[in-house]
């Protein structure tokens, strides 16, 4: 500082100018450019485009598949003309009815017969079946009735085959309202009947991966069997002879004898086309 109070002043710094009469320099920092930073900022940018491309292939590969498939089924049915076989219940006869009539566990013994006829209506298509599962029971409840077992076989193209089963059970535990109200000792009541088999088709060489199939017949009218008549006593006349011969001794002494057949047990002949359903099961559950 000056001795009149003033501040002297500070010689310029060197390299802050150019000479000695040149403006002074400012010092700049140089920009920081954090080359990751950009790098993760352009993958995020591409990151979207690369997942609607991705989503993009995928709902063209799918597409494209349907079309090949749908081409190919297509030209299966053309050339082949595909029919579900068809199964018609022509008989059904209860020949055997009993209920017990316990009020908490009634037991239930019965025998049904029945009669169907099985057609594959295809000209070159063959059918191969598994055994089939047959179980029936009533239609307004859906009170057991038993099961049986028809054994499985081919059904050629234009073949027509006849299936006979007999559902029985024996003393089987049933609902004691749905039986009562369903199971008429006497009368008609309706019941259902199902057909439980897997199926597989053959192509001329070619078969089929086998899936489930369900044959399922309802509306059918059944009635109990009669109860038999009581027994009819008939006797027999008596033979008069002029003179004891050695024979007459071993003559049959007048005898009753039992005039009465036991009861047939009426059978329902119908015509009723049952429904064939395709069982695809996916895990636990089956449609």
């Amino acid at each position: 500082m000056s001795s009149n109070g003033k501040p002297t002043p500070q010689p310029p710094a060197a390299g802050n100018g150019a000479g000695a009469g040149g403006p002074p320099k400012m010092y700049q920092r140089p920009i920081y450019r954090p080359q990751q930073a950009a790098a993760k900022r352009r993958r995020g940018r591409s990151c979207p485009f690369s997942c609607c491309c991705c989503f993009f292939w995928t709902v063209l590969v799918i597409l494209l598949l349907a079309f090949i498939a749908a081409v190919v089924g297509g030209a299966f049915y053309l050339l082949y003309r595909p029919h579900r076989p068809a199964f018609t219940l022509s008989v059904a006869r209860v020949t055997k009815l009993s209920l017990s009539s316990s009020a908490t566990a009634p037991a239930l013994t019965d025998a049904i017969d029945f009669t169907l006829t099985a057609k594959n209506p295809n000209k070159k298509l063959v059918y191969f079946y598994d055994d089939f599962t047959v179980t029936a029971a009533t239609a307004a409840n859906a009170v057991p009735l038993g099961e049986a077992t028809v054994p499985g076989f081919a059904h050629e193209a234009g073949n027509i085959t006849v299936l006979n089963a007999t559902v029985s059970a024996s003393a089987l535990t049933v609902d004691p309202s749905a039986a009562s109200s369903d199971i008429k000792k006497s009368g008609e009541f309706s019941i259902t009947l199902d057909l439980e088999t897997k199926a597989g088709v053959k192509v001329g060489g070619l078969k089929t991966k086998k899936i489930g199939i369900q044959v399922h017949c309802d509306g059918i009218k059944v009635a109990a069997p009669p109860r038999p008549a009581p027994a009819k006593k008939k006797k027999l006349g008596k033979a008069t002879t002029v003179a004891p011969s050695p024979t007459a001794a071993d003559a049959p002494s007048p005898a009753a004898v039992d005039d009465a057949p036991p009861a047939a047990a009426t059978a329902t002949t119908i015509a009723r086309v049952c429904e064939v359903r395709i069982r695809v099961k996916i895990w636990k559950w089956t449609f």
